[in-house]
């Protein structure tokens, strides 16, 4: 498999967990990294929750040693507060700073965050520039394709952030406007690709083995990030490193499997953040984890009334007869 090297962080491999909002807890991404993640994203954080001391902003700030490397992600408009802030966090035990320039969120958005930034290319530079310059740490940069069809300027903006000083670049190949619909365009990442010496980071209905070896063919690109097929399936990172390394397509988990990782998973989330918040989280993830299998849906229902880590053990034993 191969190592993918961002600025001066070697990664095991080259499969990256994609910072999802709502998804990338510390809970969630120790089991991703347990299997196999070469290097682990953290929700995206707010430069003004941290300028503000928002009380919400210290949980998503929190990474453990144990999951590193690890990337932790900044978004926000104003190029003086995200390199302040970055500079502020640098003592954190993170290993890559890297900067939203890809949510759709309207709120984000609508602030002139996130995938805004692409729509305007001096502000990308002076934020990615401020921030590279304000900390030693290697700095990374996730974009989209455009924000809409008619503003296709990934390659545009990938050239500034490596003009900027950016070690790396992550690129969903979808527009803003497109969301999460569609298919991912992943021509786009191929010109990027051609178009800059950093590594760059394809993403985009990535879902097993054979997914990235036919991006790679097409794109060339350095590394593959993971994002919506990794809901309920941290095993992902494990199946497309051992296809790529034995030809060998392991079998999905069998519900056994499922219903242990997921009360482990429980088990982290309350230890984390309480009983009351972890299982409320939880009934998302448990979800995930039991789509596709039978009975799927009535489970659904039944996991949607749990309050407790005892009502969910009690039903994932009745499922999987543990």
């Amino acid at each position: 498999m191969e190592k993918l090297k961002i600025g001066n962080v070697t990664l095991e491999n080259n499969l990256v967990l994609a910072p999802m909002a709502g998804v990338c807890d510390l809970p969630f991404r120790m089991l991703c990294k347990e299997q196999g993640a070469g290097l682990i994203c953290m929700e995206m954080v707010s430069a003004k929750g941290i300028y503000y001391r928002n009380k919400n902003t210290e949980i998503l700030l929190t990474a453990m040693p144990e999951e590193r490397p690890v990337s932790l992600q900044l978004f926000g408009a104003d190029p003086y507060i995200m390199s302040e802030m970055a500079k502020q966090i640098e003592e954190r035990p993170f290993d890559i700073l890297d900067i939203n320039m890809g949510c759709p969120v309207p709120k984000v958005v609508n602030n002139g965050e996130g995938s805004a930034l692409m729509k305007d290319p001096k502000l990308a530079y002076e934020i990615i520039s401020a921030i590279v310059k304000a900390i030693k740490k290697p700095v990374s940069v996730k974009i989209r394709k455009g924000f809409d069809e008619a503003h296709v300027n990934a390659v545009e903006i990938a050239k500034i952030a490596e003009a900027a000083g950016a070690s790396a670049i992550a690129v969903h190949g979808r527009t803003r406007e497109q969301y999460y619909s569609g298919k991912a365009d992943w021509d786009i990442i191929r010109q990027v690709k051609e178009n800059v010496a950093i590594p760059v980071i394809g993403n985009g209905d990535i879902q097993n083995a054979q997914d990235v070896i036919l991006r790679k063919e097409q794109t060339g690109c350095d590394g593959f990030m993971v994002g919506r097929a990794v809901q309920g399936n941290p095993w992902i990172f494990h199946q497309i490193l051992h296809y790529l390394e034995t030809g060998e397509q392991l079998p999905k988990p069998g519900i056994e499997e499922v219903a242990r990782m997921v009360l482990r998973h429980a088990k982290s989330q309350i230890a984390f953040k309480g009983e009351v918040t972890g299982m409320r989280e939880m009934r998302k993830h448990a979800a995930w984890y039991t789509s596709g299998y039978k009975n799927s849906a009535k489970l659904r229902g039944k996991i949607n009334e749990v309050e407790t880590y005892q009502q969910l053990e009690e039903l994932f034993h009745t499922v999987a007869l543990l």
